[in-house]
């Protein structure tokens, strides 16, 4: 069982990495390679708002599901799962309106901050911090019961 947990917890990196990799061709994102030259004098892209919104979030609900799968599968915790899901949807919740903002303002409201506001958007960082919280917390819980 634990080689099951390890398998689904590897299945779980390789779908954010399969994301992440595929991007450019799943995803509908004229902004990929804008922030790919790294030169804010290059033309803004056009684009489609109702397209763009609808692949940003079709990207946040597969990063979600595989990086549920890689909570479950580590702590074994269906409420840690659950608490995880909520943080990482909270900050998309977050950041998704300010990133769109950003792109509304053509990132006049400064390109790197965009830039960062994008990651939290397309990536899923938080699940950086939520897997050492949830270690730690499961090291105190240990630690308690002793």
């Amino acid at each position: 069982m634990k080689i099951l947990n390890w398998l689904l917890v590897i299945a779980g990196i390789c779908g954010l990495i399969g994301v992440r990799i595929l991007e450019d061709q799943i995803f509908y994102d004229p902004f990929l390679e804008y922030f790919h030259e790294a030169n804010k004098n290059i033309a803004f892209p056009a684009f489609e708002w109702g397209k763009l919104i609808g692949n940003h979030l079709f990207r946040f609900i597969l990063n979600l599901i595989f990086s549920c799968l890689i909570i479950q599968c580590l702590f074994k915790n269906r409420q840690w799962t659950i608490q995880g899901a909520f943080l990482i949807a909270i900050i998309f919740m977050i950041t998704f309106p300010i990133y769109l903002y950003c792109i509304y303002d053509r990132f006049e409201i400064g390109y790197l901050f965009s830039f960062y506001m994008r990651r939290f958007v397309i990536q899923p960082l938080a699940l950086l911090l939520i897997v050492p919280m949830f270690y730690y917390r499961k090291q105190l819980l240990g630690k308690d019961s002793k």
